[in-house]
């Protein structure tokens, strides 16, 4: 799904990225941290992190991606690298309105296969909805890393070739980009504080 592709220099050694992941506990109606991290391509060094929490089991993931984006002022920010589009037991984020809102190549990776959602959105009252905006991300790629490693991505505003080269500049080993693998460490950690708090 690339949609018209904006110009990205791969090559910059400043380049910077957002990356987007993260936690929650399985119980609807709960919220999920969702935790972004800004990092530079030259040795992987973090420059920027914000915060957000969503709903489990809602339809709000699109807007507390964008939060992040408009929290953090970054217009340096070059690419937003997504840890998946159905988070927080089927929360699923519309790529084409970050993309479109934000100006940015979009790069959302997922490393598992899947046989589709339709069997667990049948108990939603708006599964409809939710499966309109999943069908409108597209079909995943399968592409492979420089560590040899298999992933599934969905890019707009840039090629499969070019987010793979654009991933490789941020994987140190395993399949994770960096961003998204500091990202999800945050978000568990202040999911934890978050409910620890709650009982002190």
């Amino acid at each position: 799904m690339n949609l018209e592709q904006p110009t990205i220099h791969l090559d910059k050694k400043g380049l910077r990225v957002l990356g987007i992941a993260e936690s929650f506990y399985k119980e609807k109606g709960e919220k999920s941290v969702l935790a972004g991290v800004v990092m530079r391509a030259d040795k992987n060094i973090i420059d920027g992190f914000s915060f957000t929490k969503i709903t489990v089991g809602g339809m709000d993931a699109t807007e507390g991606v964008l939060k992040i984006w408009e929290q953090l002022k970054r217009p340096d920010i070059n690419a937003i690298l997504l840890n998946g589009c159905v988070i927080a037991m089927f929360n699923i984020i519309d790529l084409e309105e970050i993309w479109k809102k934000t100006e940015r190549p979009i790069i959302c990776v997922t490393y598992e296969e899947s046989e589709g959602l339709d069997k667990y959105l049948e108990e939603f009252e708006n599964a409809k909805e939710r499966e309109e905006i999943y069908e409108k991300n597209g079909p995943r790629e399968k592409m492979v890393v420089h560590t040899g490693q298999e992933i599934y991505i969905r890019a707009l505003g840039i090629n499969n070739n070019q987010a793979v080269e654009l991933l490789n500049k941020f994987i140190i080993q395993g399949s994770k980009a960096e961003p998204i693998r500091v990202a999800r460490i945050l978000a568990k950690e202040i999911l934890k504080f978050l409910h620890s708090s709650k009982k002190g």
